[in-house]
């Protein structure tokens, strides 16, 4: 599978989506130790007149690499200044600055001196992508109005809770600017209706293609599916050492859970999925590559996983769910509960949260049933809420084992933290999932043309790319 081709995102999570989408991100779970060892002999820096060590180049690249090359000068292609022009649209050291602001806004990130300059050229690179998109929406004669740019310019703003005239104030305030949101909202609506008009006119799918993978559902049916997502790094064998290094780093930071996992997959990622947080959706092991889908199968909900040595480059996983195919999930079973939530004083230091979750305990050990949780909770001073439709799956994972072994009418244990308190919840009910039903043809339809309409755009991405001429300034 190559990584350009992924699971289509849908054109509803246009708007925005680097920036808006980071919003509902959930934390990450500690990650797995790497799977897999970094390359060998993988060159050091190159200096003037270096040579590099004995390299093996595969006989696909046509490219007639010598085996024992020298490098001449100190040129590192990787170092970008933040200054390009892009078939004579100029982009600016301050529009740079701006969306490494937004980018930071918007996901609430204290980015660190190295983490800035990192983050810069991964933006510089978008916004020469983002200006040849709309550069080749213009030559379709697509252009957005300023009326539609500021209808979904206020549409953000209502999505941050703040008028227009608020988030202007906000975007500033962030080192940012209304003109850089406005800029990346023009780039993927221009993109998507060039899709639209150039592109997904002539994708078709056939019936015999649809009933295909129906009888291949059919068959896999009680198989296992894994919600994954993914960043990807290409490398080639020159750079293989530098590239596993760099995804190293980038599992570290995961791990700190300072961002989200879609955060980092949106700035660092190589694959198309790259807008869409790395999402590869629901898939079977069976169409990933043989090292993904190893990993997938060992992994526990909740995992991050990686550097995996994939075919040309390196993979990050992450596990954000599991089902079997056609086959109903207990975790899709809703439940009625009652939450019990004491808090603490402001304050309040370890050892005293402690000691108010041990009371906590007991008293909810003395539950008899759902009809006792209002009479309970006055005695300590706790605070109920009722919710009759949390699916197991929506809970946290911890949380999520502890469900499906409860009993109605029984407590899970106590959890929480000396900042919000602690809090339990109670079994009042549970409906069962459902069976799980076989998506009907026009589904499928609309899944397969989405896939076909984004490889097609990343192959137009690719070509747009390789004719434009850029001048780093």
């Amino acid at each position: 599978m190559k990584h350009d081709v992924r699971l289509a995102a849908r054109s509803s999570r246009v708007i925005g989506a680097v920036v808006l989408a980071a919003l509902a991100a959930s934390a990450i779970a500690q990650s797995a130790p790497p799977q897999s060892a970094p390359p060998q002999g993988a060159p050091g820096q190159a200096g003037s007149g270096q040579t590099v060590q004995d390299q093996s180049v595969p006989d696909n690249t046509g490219l007639d690499i010598p085996t024992n090359l020298q490098i001449f000068g100190k040129l590192d292609p990787n170092v970008r200044k933040p200054t390009a022009i892009v078939n004579d649209t100029v982009i600016t050291g301050t529009d740079v600055d701006q969306r490494v602001a937004l980018v930071a806004m918007a996901n609430e990130a204290k980015l660190s001196p190295e983490d800035r300059e990192r983050l810069k050229l991964q933006v510089l690179r978008q916004l020469i992508d983002e200006t040849l998109q709309i550069q080749e929406a213009k030559t379709a004669d697509i252009t957005i109005t300023p009326a539609e740019l500021t209808q979904s310019y206020d549409g953000v703003s209502k999505r941050f809770n703040r008028t227009p005239q608020a988030m202007r104030v906000y975007l500033r305030e962030s080192g940012s600017s209304e003109r850089s949101l406005k800029r990346q909202i023009e780039g993927e609506l221009a993109w998507q209706r060039y899709l639209r008009r150039r592109v997904e006119p002539f994708v078709n799918v056939g019936d015999e293609e649809v009933k295909s993978i129906i009888d291949r559902l059919q068959a896999a049916k009680g198989t296992d599916e894994f919600n994954l997502k993914e960043i990807y790094l290409a490398a080639t064998p020159a750079n293989s050492q530098q590239v596993y290094t760099n995804a190293k780093q980038i599992l570290q930071e995961i791990q700190k859970g300072a961002q989200p996992f879609e955060y980092y997959a949106r700035q660092f990622s190589e694959a198309s999925t790259r807008a869409v947080g790395g999402d590869l959706g629901w898939i079977r092991a069976a169409t990933l590559p043989p090292p993904l889908a190893e990993a997938a199968t060992t992994m526990q909900v909740g995992q991050v996983a990686g550097p995996i040595e994939v075919a040309g480059g390196y993979s990050i996983l992450y596990l954000t769910d599991k089902r079997q195919v056609l086959t109903a999930d207990p975790r899709d079973a809703k439940l009625s509960l009652k939450q019990l939530t004491l808090k603490f004083p402001p304050n309040t230091n370890q050892a005293q949260a402690a000691a108010r979750a041990q009371a906590f305990a007991k008293a909810t050990q003395e539950l008899r049933g759902c009809g006792t949780v209002e009479k309970v909770a006055a005695g300590i001073g706790a605070e109920v809420v009722d919710n009759d439709t949390v699916r197991i799956r929506d809970l946290p994972p911890q949380l999520q084992e502890i469900m499906l072994k409860l009993q109605v009418g029984q407590s899970t244990p106590p959890f929480g933290s000396a900042e919000q308190g602690v809090r339990a919840l109670v079994l009042c009910g549970r409906d069962e999932a459902a069976g799980g039903s076989l998506p009907n043809s026009e589904q499928i339809q609309g899944q397969l043309e989405q896939q076909r309409v984004n490889l097609r755009a990343q192959q137009k991405l690719r070509d747009l790319r390789r004719d434009a001429v850029v001048d780093y300034r």
